[in-house]
C-alpha cells in the first residue's frame, strides 16, 4: 500500500465507527432478496428496535456485521467489503474522499441521524467553573484543563470517532485553520493542546466502554480515580442522564467556536445488486420518515437528520457551529502522531507474559509475533497507530514457575523499538504458571517506576494460556490488591483469554482493577494486543 493510500485509509478509519471490537463474523454470504447486508460500527446495535420495526414496514431485514474501526476502513480501501456486503454504515464518510478512487466504490449515502461530540461535566463542576450559565470556547476550556480545574475521559482518537472528533475540533478551533491544519499549525498551538490533554485521566478504545468506566468510577465501583466528565457523543451523555445512572447529572458544554458532528450515513456500495438497491431505497425512505426519525431520536439520543422533525427539549443548544476537517490525509496523520508523541500524557505499559511449558510451539510463536507487531513490524492499516508510541514506557515481564527479571524500555526512536523487538523475539517457553505471583511483581515494578515519573497513563496487560499452578493463588492476589495504595489499585489490568486460561478468575481480575477482558481464543494474540492499544 502506498503512503498516500495508507494515510487516506487511516483518515477514513478514524471516522468509520466508534468501536475497536473485532469483527463479529465473516461476510454474510450471497445476496438475498429483502436482506440488506451491512458492514457497520458496533455503536449502531442500539438501532435494532428501529430496524425491527422497519422490517415490518418495508419487508427489508438489515443484517449487521460489526467491525472494528481500522479493520472496517481497510476492507473498504481494499474492496473486500464488496465481496459480502451491500452497504456500509459508519459514523461518517467525510474522509472517503481522501482515498484514491473512493467515490467509485460507494453509491448513494443517506444521512440518518446526527450527534456532535461535546464535553459533559458533572453539574457541580460546571457550576464551579461558571459554565452552567454561559457558553465558552475551546481556548477557555483548554486553559482551565491546563490549570487542572477539571479532569475528563476521552477515547483513543486512532480507534474511535468521538476521540478523533474532539482532537480535530480543539485543534481546528485553536489554530483557526481547519482545512489548513498541518504540522506548522499544530506546532503553533501545541502548548494549549498540551494543556487540554493534560486533564485527560481516562482513556478507552470505544465510547461505550468509556461511558461504562465513567459510571463505575462515579458510583465508586471502580478503583480508578474519579473524573469530572467525559468528551463523548452528545447522545451518550444524554443517555447517561436519562438513565439516572450517575450520582449527579452531567451538564453538556457546547463550545461556542464549534464542534465536530457524526452524521451516520447509510451508504450503498457501488457493487450492490438490483435487489439490494431496491431494499436500500425502501429502508432509507422509511428511516427518514418523520415517525422513524422521532423514534430514532427518542431511543438513541441522536438528533434527527430530517429538517422536518423538530428537536425536542433534551437538545438545549439547537444551532451548532460545525468545525472544518483537515483537507488531507497527511494532516490527519500528523495530528494523530502529534497527539501520541507530543500532546497527551505518555503511557506506561507493563506486559505480564506467560512463557510456561504449555506455551511451547505455535503459542509462543504467536506471543512473540504479537509483541513484535507493536514495534512497527505490523504494516497493516490497523497496525499503523497501534505500535508503541514516542515517550511510552514499555516493560516486558515474562513468567513461568516464577516471574522473570523485567525488561524496561522507553521509546525515543527506532532503536528502542528494535530493542523491544529483540526482547520479544527471544522469549522462550518452559516451566509452570505463576500468574498471581507475577502480577504482584508487576506492581513492585510499577511502584518503582512511578516514584520518578508518576504522570503517565498506566496499565497492565496479562496474557496467560492456562490456570495458575505455581506461587500465590487468586485469593492471595485479591488480598494483596485490596491492600495497595489507591493509585496502584486503580491501575487497570487487561487480561487476554487464550488457550485454557481461567475465564472466571480473569474476569474478576479485570473487574477489581477497573480493566477489561480481551478474548484471543478465536483470533490471534496479535489482533487482541492491537485492540488493547486503544485503552492504554
Amino acid at each position: 500500500m502506498t503512503r498516500r493510500v495508507l494515510v487516506g485509509a487511516v483518515a477514513f478509519a478514524l471516522l468509520a465507527g466508534c468501536s475497536s471490537d473485532p469483527p463479529a463474523g465473516a461476510p454474510l454470504g450471497d445476496p438475498q432478496p429483502g436482506v440488506l447486508r451491512v458492514l457497520a460500527g458496533s455503536e449502531l446495535a442500539d438501532l435494532q428496535p428501529v430496524l425491527d420495526e422497519a422490517a415490518k414496514a418495508t419487508g427489508v431485514t438489515v443484517k449487521f456485521t460489526f467491525t472494528g474501526t481500522l479493520d472496517g476502513a481497510e476492507s473498504v480501501a481494499n474492496r473486500s467489503a464488496e465481496q459480502g456486503y451491500d452497504a456500509v454504515w459508519f459514523s461518517s464518510n467525510r474522509y472517503l474522499e481522501l482515498l484514491p478512487d473512493a467515490a467509485k466504490r460507494l453509491g448513494k449515502p443517506t444521512k440518518v441521524m446526527n450527534s456532535p461530540v461535546v464535553l459533559g461535566l458533572t453539574a457541580s463542576k460546571a457550576k464551579e467553573l461558571g459554565w452552567d450559565a454561559k457558553r465558552v470556547g475551546w481556548a477557555e476550556i483548554a486553559e482551565a484543563a491546563g490549570q487542572k480545574r477539571f479532569t475528563y475521559g476521552m477515547t483513543d482518537p486512532s480507534t474511535s470517532n468521538s476521540g478523533f472528533s474532539a482532537l480535530v475540533g480543539i485543534a481546528s478551533a485553536l489554530t483557526g485553520g481547519g482545512t489548513a491544519l498541518d504540522a506548522a499549525a499544530i506546532s503553533s498551538v501545541a502548548p494549549r493542546l498540551k494543556d487540554f490533554f493534560s486533564a485527560q485521566t481516562l482513556s478507552a478504545g470505544s465510547s461505550g466502554w468509556l461511558s461504562d468506566a465513567y459510571q463505575r468510577r462515579a458510583r465508586g465501583q471502580d478503583p480508578g480515580v474519579k473524573v469530572d466528565g467525559l468528551v463523548n457523543y452528545e447522545s451518550v451523555l444524554l443517555s447517561l442522564n436519562a438513565a439516572n445512572a450517575l450520582p449527579e447529572p452531567l451538564t453538556l458544554i457546547y463550545p461556542n467556536d464549534g464542534v465536530v458532528t457524526a452524521d451516520y450515513p447509510l451508504t450503498l456500495l457501488g457493487s450492490a445488486g438490483t435487489d439490494a438497491r431496491g431494499a436500500y431505497d425502501r429502508l432509507t425512505e422509511h428511516l427518514r420518515s418523520p415517525d422513524a426519525q422521532r423514534r430514532i431520536s427518542e431511543l438513541t439520543g441522536r438528533r434527527p437528520a430530517s429538517p422536518e422533525v423538530q428537536l425536542d427539549a433534551r437538545f438545549a443548544v439547537r444551532d451548532l457551529v460545525e468545525l472544518p476537517f483537515p483537507a488531507s490525509g497527511a494532516a490527519v496523520d500528523g495530528l494523530i502522531t502529534a497527539y501520541f508523541d507530543q500532546l497527551r500524557r505518555p503511557s506506561r505499559t507493563l506486559y505480564v507474559l506467560d512463557t510456561s511449558g504449555s506455551m511451547e510451539g505455535e503459542r509462543i510463536d504467536g506471543l512473540r509475533a504479537a509483541v513484535v507487531g507493536l514495534t512497527g513490524a505490523d504494516t497493516s492499516l490497523s497496525g499503523k497507530f497501534s505500535k508503541f508510541h514516542g515517550r511510552e514506557q514499555v516493560t516486558l515481564l515474562p513468567f513461568a514457575s516464577s516471574p522473570h527479571p523485567p525488561q524496561e524500555f522507553t521509546v525515543t526512536g527506532d532503536a528502542d523499538l528494535a530493542r523491544i523487538k529483540d526482547a520479544a523475539s527471544s522469549l522462550e517457553s518452559g516451566g509452570g504458571t505463576a500468574i498471581y505471583s507475577s502480577l504482584k511483581e508487576a506492581y513492585t515494578v510499577l511502584r518503582a517506576q512511578a516514584v520518578t515519573d508518576p504522570d503517565r497513563f498506566t496499565s497492565i496487560v496479562l496474557m496467560t494460556d492456562g490456570e495458575n499452578t505455581s506461587g500465590d493463588g487468586f485469593g492471595d492476589f485479591t488480598a494483596f490488591h485490596n491492600g495497595l495504595d489507591p493509585t496502584l489499585r486503580g491501575v487497570p489490568i487487561f487480561p487476554v483469554l487464550f488457550g485454557e486460561s481461567a475465564n472466571d478468575e480473569m474476569n474478576q481480575v479485570a473487574a477489581q482493577s477497573g480493566g477489561k477482558v480481551f478474548d484471543a481464543r478465536s483470533r490471534t494474540l496479535a489482533e487482541a494486543f492491537k485492540e488493547i492499544r486503544g485503552y492504554q
